[in-house]
């Protein structure tokens, strides 16, 4: 579970979720078969309640980490995150609009950051891979990033719709 979490691996740990589980069982079974063995007949339904609790448990916290995974969920915090980051890029003057999906282990942001009108196409690339350099060291499941540059009062795909 410890590597899963430290490569970001939603499948890793529920697989470790699954032994942890599997040695539980195996303990309860022994502690059991020890109780009924001391005269205490309701030790084994009494344990197989608690294995049952504990069981639906770890079962209920692994699905949500793996269907929220599938669902391309990312938690609000990782985005937070990139927003501060971003915004704390000398030159940008404003963050909208990221969005965040995992693809595999890693994950992938798209943000619109608003910048001076004044900055030429080669600035905002410039102020661009600035940007990406201060998310990649600061996330480090980030992959990559693809970035909308725009003046501050059009910054956010809500302009760019059409009618």
């Amino acid at each position: 579970m410890k590597i899963g979490k430290e490569i970001g691996s939603a499948a890793l740990v529920a697989d470790g979720y699954h032994a942890r589980v599997d040695g539980c069982a195996r303990l309860s079974v022994l502690f059991s078969v020890i109780g009924v063995w001391l005269g205490y007949p309701l030790a084994d339904p009494i344990i197989g309640l608690l294995m049952t609790a504990l069981i639906l448990r770890i079962v209920w916290e692994a699905a949500q980490s793996v269907f929220t995974r599938l669902l391309d969920g990312v938690n609000p915090e990782v985005i937070d995150e990139i927003k501060e980051a971003a915004n704390h890029t000398s030159g940008v003057e404003d963050v909208t609009d990221v969005r965040v999906r995992w693809l595999g282990h890693r994950l992938r942001a798209e943000l619109n950051i608003a910048v001076s009108p004044e900055l030429s196409v080669g600035g905002g690339h410039e102020l661009a891979m600035k940007t990406k350099h201060e998310l990649l060291h600061k996330l480090p499941f980030l992959s990559g990033v693809i970035f909308h540059i725009a003046p501050p009062h059009r910054s956010g795909f809500r302009w760019l719709r059409f009618p």
